[in-house]
């Protein structure tokens, strides 16, 4: 089953002024981007070649002379100085305090602490019997006449406050209540509805005054300026909107344009460049000097290499005999000042060796033997 193809998007109708405007716009777009475009890819060339030729390579020797002279001498510094230098400082320190401090906690310390807890446990004992038999009953005594004091005084305070709080309420609160309900109620009462009067003056003076300055601001102010938006302003705005989008679509137009034409340009150069440079430098290192380092390294390179190699081979012999000389000297040395060694025992074998091993049709074996 075929799918349907999606209709094509509908293209709005462009009036006259966009056309007179597109191709004007888009010729001095094309002058004026080619150029720039060229100097933009020949730079983009021009540092791809710098980045891979030198700024690389230097910022990799630079990060190997970074890390020889930054990082290399701090590992080492850390791993045969400061290392061994702590293993050596904890040793001594386990040394010096750790075994004494554990010595003195477990041979002074702790018998001195067991004791001092003895004695803790009789003084509390004797503090305990002095509690439950002395206090405790002196205690209970104070308590209880603390607690006839204590009726006695609540006992006339109560009288005391009963008498002040009667004075207070005949003396101070009816007086006062009666104050509030007969004069500063009504007298409250009238001065909020003289309030809520002048505040309805003020108000409805103020709707008038800001109705009328608002159709005295939308008269001079707000429609001139509707007008304004609307008969210059957007027009003029539409104009401006479609200049910009022809000159920004032109802009991208003459950008792939100009790619295009540079890119022509690029590989017409590279063209020219090798059939100039290239092709023949590849035919000098094709047909002369590949040919002359052949017969070089025939004639030259591999005879001096044999001779190196015969040199070396002569040079590791006459070391191998200097050492095998030294050697014997420091032997020989050793045995006139010390003498001999002393040479070993040897010890009779119970199992014979060579061909005469014990099997069990021989008459060497403990079973068979005379």
């Amino acid at each position: 089953m075929d799918l349907e193809k999606p209709p094509p998007k509908r293209q709005d109708p462009e009036g006259c002024l966009v056309v007179a405007i597109r191709i004007p716009v888009r010729i001095v777009v094309l002058v004026l981007v080619v150029p720039v475009r060229m100097v933009w890819d020949a730079l983009v060339v021009g540092g791809r070649f710098l980045n891979d030729t030198v700024l690389r390579p230097l910022g990799r020797a630079l990060l190997w002379l970074g890390r020889a002279v930054f990082v290399w001498p701090f590992v080492a510094l850390w791993r045969y100085v400061v290392v061994p230098v702590a293993k050596g400082l904890a040793w001594l320190g386990n040394v010096l305090f750790v075994v004494p401090a554990v010595w003195l906690y477990r041979y002074v310390l702790t018998p001195v602490g067991h004791a001092c807890a003895w004695l803790a446990r009789g003084i509390g004992a004797g503090l305990e019997w002095l509690y439950a038999r002395v206090l405790t009953p002196v205690g209970h005594a104070v308590m209880w006449v603390l607690r006839g004091l204590g009726a006695v005084l609540a006992a006339i305070g109560l009288g005391v406050f009963g008498a002040v709080a009667w004075l207070v309420r005949y003396l101070l609160v009816v007086p006062a209540r009666w104050v509030y309900e007969w004069i500063l109620a009504p007298v409250g009462r009238a001065i909020a509805w003289c309030a809520r009067g002048l505040v309805w003056l003020v108000s409805t003076v103020a709707t008038g005054i800001g109705i009328a300055l608002y159709w005295t601001a939308r008269v001079l102010l707000v429609l001139p300026a509707v007008g304004l938006y609307r008969w210059v302003l957007a027009p003029v705005g539409r104009v401006l909107a479609v200049i910009g989008r022809e000159i920004w679509d032109a802009l991208g137009h003459a950008w792939r344009v100009a790619e295009r034409i540079s890119l022509a340009v690029g590989r017409f150069l590279a063209t020219l460049l090798r059939w100039i440079f290239v092709e023949p430098v590849r035919w000098v290192y094709r047909t002369v000097l590949t040919p002359v380092g052949h017969v070089v390294r025939g004639a030259v390179l591999w005879p001096v290499a044999e001779a190196a190699r015969s040199v070396g081979r002569a040079t590791r012999q006459a070391l191998s005999a200097t050492r095998e000389s030294v050697r014997q000297a420091r032997a020989d040395f050793r045995r006139m000042l010390f003498g001999e060694p002393k040479q070993r025992e040897t010890v009779a074998r119970r199992e014979p060796t060579g061909r005469e091993t014990r099997t069990l049709g021989s008459s060497t074996t403990a079973l068979t033997k005379d």
